[in-house]
This record gives C-alpha cells, sequence and structure tokens, in this order.
C-alpha cells in the first residue's frame, strides 16, 4: 500500500501507530489497551473505508473553549471518535513530508521541540548584540486562506493526488455543527484537529524558506514569528518583508504581541525569556501563570464556602490542581509546563517567583484573606499537604541530567 489513505486499512499502520505512541509515552496503560482493542477489533476499517471513498470525516462540531491562561474564549473544532483516530494516524504519516519544510520551522516536527529553536537562535547569534522582530498571528489555524493553501498543498502531496483530493473535500466543505444546528463558515484548518498542526506548517512555509535563502536568523513556530538583524535599518527591511507575506496571504497580526527588541534587550519567544547567555522563563509567561494560579484559588475558596468544608480541603486542591499543570506525572509524554521549560531553561529566577506566587495563595486559602498571619503556616507544612517547588524540582532534574 503505497498512498496514505491506503495505510489507513493496514493493521500494520496502525499497531506501527500504537507501538511509536507507547514507546513515546503518549499513552497511559487504559488508554493503550482501549486502542489496541480498537484496532484489533477492526473497528477503524468503517472511518478508513470512509477517508478512501470520499465521504471524509463528515461535519465537525465547533465549540467555543477557554483559551489558557487568559479567560478569553478560543474556537476549536472536534469530529467522531473514529474520524479523531483516524486523523490522528493521518496526522503521523504525514511526517514523511518532513523534508519539505525549512530548518527553521520549528512547531510539529518529529525530533524537533520549542527548545531547539532556542538553543539555535542563541548559537546563531553568538552573543552579539542585535535588533529582533517579533510577532503573532491572530486566531491563525481558523484564518488560514484554503483557496491559498490548497495549490502549496497539491504541491506538497504531488506524490499522492488521493490523498490531496482527501484535503481538498475536507476543506472546501465549510460546514460545522454548532449546539445541534448545521451552518457554513469560514474554517480555516480546523484548529484542535490533528491535521491542523501539519496544515498550519505548509501555509507559510514559503516564508520561511525565504528568510533561510537569504541567511536571516528567524524562526518560526507555528503563529509565532521571531527575526533578527544587525542594525535598525536591516530589521526594518525584513520585518516589512514580513508582513508583506502576511498580508498576501490574509493573515493579521495580533498588536498586544508585536514587539521590537534593541541590542542589550532580553527577547521573548515561545515563553523564554533570552539575554546573552541567561535564558529563562518569560514576563508573559509568568503574568499567565500568575492569572491561572490567582483564578483558580478564587474560584476554590468560593467552592469550599458554598461546601461547608474545612480550608484543607481547597488549599489540597490547588496544589494538585499545580503539581498536575507543572509536573504531570500520570502522563510522562504530557507536554506538562516543566517538560517544556526544565530542558531549555539556566535560570531559575522564574521558578522562584511563581513558586512564592503559588506559595502565597495556598496560605489565602488557609485563612480566606492576605494577611501577614498567613506565614504562620511554614514551608514544611505546604510540603505536608503535597506541595512542590518548582525551583526544588528544576534542579531535581539538573542533576538527573548531569548523571545520564
Amino acid at each position: 500500500m503505497n498512498g496514505i489513505l491506503a495505510q489507513l486499512q493496514s493493521q500494520a499502520a496502525w499497531e506501527e501507530f500504537l507501538a511509536h505512541r507507547l514507546m513515546k509515552g503518549r499513552f497511559t496503560w487504559p488508554e493503550f489497551d482501549d486502542a489496541d482493542s480498537y484496532v484489533a477489533g477492526g473497528k477503524y476499517l468503517k472511518a478508513a473505508g470512509d477517508f478512501a471513498s470520499g465521504l471524509g470525516p463528515g461535519i465537525p462540531r465547533r465549540m467555543s473553549v477557554n483559551k489558557m491562561g487568559t479567560g478569553k474564549k478560543r474556537v476549536v473544532y472536534s469530529f467522531d471518535d473514529d474520524s479523531t483516530r483516524a486523523l490522528k494516524l493521518l496526522a503521523h504519516l504525514l511526517y514523511k513530508y518532513d523534508s519539505f519544510f525549512a530548518p527553521n520551522l520549528y512547531s510539529f516536527r518529529r525530533g524537533l521541540r520549542a527548545g531547539d529553536a532556542i538553543f539555535e537562535l542563541r548559537m546563531r547569534l553568538g552573543g552579539q548584540p542585535v535588533w529582533a522582530y517579533k510577532l503573532d498571528i491572530h486566531d491563525y489555524f481558523n484564518s488560514i486562506s484554503i483557496p491559498i493553501l490548497l495549490p502549496i498543498l497539491k504541491g506538497v502531496l504531488a506524490d499522492d493526488p488521493p490523498l490531496y483530493a482527501f484535503f481538498e473535500r475536507m476543506l472546501t466543505d465549510g460546514r460545522a455543527m454548532v449546539d445541534g444546528e448545521i451552518v457554513t463558515c469560514s474554517r480555516g484548518v480546523m484548529a484542535g484537529t490533528p491535521t491542523a498542526p501539519f496544515l498550519a506548517d505548509v501555509y507559510l512555509s514559503e516564508v520561511d524558506r525565504h528568510f533561510a535563502s537569504k541567511g536571516i536568523v528567524y524562526a518560526r513556530y507555528s503563529d509565532d514569528i521571531i527575526l533578527f538583524a544587525p542594525d535598525r535599518a536591516s530589521l526594518e527591511v525584513c520585518k516589512t518583508e514580513l508582513l508583506g507575506f502576511l498580508e498576501r496571504y490574509q493573515l493579521e497580526v495580533n498588536p498586544s504581541k508585536e514587539k521590537i527588541y534593541e541590542p542589550g534587550e532580553a527577547f521573548e519567544f515561545l515563553g523564554f525569556k533570552c539575554l546573552g547567555g541567561a535564558v529563562d522563563i518569560s514576563e508573559a509567561t509568568k503574568l499567565k501563570m500568575k492569572g491561572k494560579i490567582r483564578r483558580a484559588a478564587r474560584s476554590l475558596e468560593r467552592w469550599r464556602h458554598r461546601k461547608g468544608l474545612d480550608a484543607v480541603y481547597a488549599m489540597k486542591g490547588l496544589i494538585r490542581t499545580f503539581n498536575n499543570k507543572f509536573f504531570d506525572d500520570a502522563d510522562p509524554g504530557a507536554l506538562s509546563w516543566s517538560r517544556w521549560f526544565f530542558p531549555v531553561i539556566n535560570r531559575s529566577d522564574g521558578l522562584r517567583e511563581i513558586d512564592r506566587y503559588l506559595q502565597q495563595y495556598i496560605r489565602y486559602l488557609g485563612s480566606g484573606r492576605h494577611a501577614k498571619v498567613n506565614y504562620r503556616l511554614r514551608y514544611p507544612e505546604l510540603k505536608a499537604l503535597g506541595y512542590r517547588s518548582l525551583v526544588h524540582e528544576y534542579y531535581l532534574y539538573r542533576k538527573a541530567s548531569a548523571t545520564e
């Protein structure tokens, strides 16, 4: 079976996919057992047959969900369970086309991570004082123009016409289920669906190759882009070129996340703050995490009062919530907060600041107010409730990494 759609009907392809995810730690054992039973029972054949015959994945559900750390909403799409499973395998098989992308693209690529972008940028900059321009594209996945994307995608998938035809049908459908009603809307590549990251990488591939060919220090992670120049005039030329590309691709810049960095100023990218050889957590990341802590604590305080529970229940709830967010020990393959930051940062100031902020709100839940009396609850007592310090865990990670 040569074409990717044909491979969706192959039990061997499904078993290889499950083995890959298991080896990468992307399954808990109950999840693996469920997926293994699904494949062993041939339950994938219906969706795989629909994909190959032209029926496609059907009509997705359109939802508004909370955007992480902001309290704002974002639009995501999801297909039924069988179609989603098939699209996950399809996304896995699309790594066949990874060589199409420029080396300055870091999002959703096998063997690459956000930290690799930071390492590469630091190496190429060599500690030299430079100018930088960073931007974020507003609602990128859902704003992608399908008429512009399709000719690019046709070139990428030139060796697999049935696969291109599948994407053409899926992307031009335009229907979505909203509150039980079928509506027609502009869906882009449908944020939240398994193949959206690949399509989003394809869409701006010309931009990535343009700056790579010119030797510009540049990096893209999906909708986040940063580039560097030795002087302000050169930076303005690059900025104009980049904005020209985005205008041609009918994309809008998020003005609140657009910034020029001067020489000697720490630049921020992908949640990291870099200055010379120092890499820490960015100011924006700290503010976002503090907002999550504050909102979670206030919600738990209201819940405790409604239920008439002892404060210790709310304190343990806050600790458990952020232990899961920071460390997620239950899922070794999850992209938890510590797994994103610990391998890259070499400073712990940001971690210490977040530690202090979380401790403050754990103590707040103990008394229901912010007051000096809260500090009667000492650090060992916080640990007894299950609290884990980011700084402590970071240095344990560093020590373990040094001995590997």
